[in-house]
């Protein structure tokens, strides 16, 4: 999240302006862990959220996220 959070920012944007996230993981088994840690990013009004399991991710790492951000007024 921390690393979403620096990508975001180097965009222009914060975690308070992502209107949608997509997360992927390796095994849903981590849906409880990764919801709570991405909870505390998101603790009112969260953006929509997808999450999905994949077989394999790059690096072989057990979690990607993606957040697509609103630039605009009225978030």
């Amino acid at each position: 999240m921390e690393n979403g959070k620096a990508i975001l920012a180097a965009a222009g944007c914060s975690m308070g302006q992502v209107v949608k996230a997509t997360i992927y993981l390796k095994d849903m088994a981590d849906f409880g862990s990764v919801n709570e840690v991405y909870g505390g990013y998101f603790p009112a009004d969260p953006p929509a959220r997808a999450t999905v399991e994949v077989s394999r991710l790059p690096k072989d790492v057990a979690v990607e996220m993606d957040f697509i951000c609103w630039k605009g007024e009225g978030r």
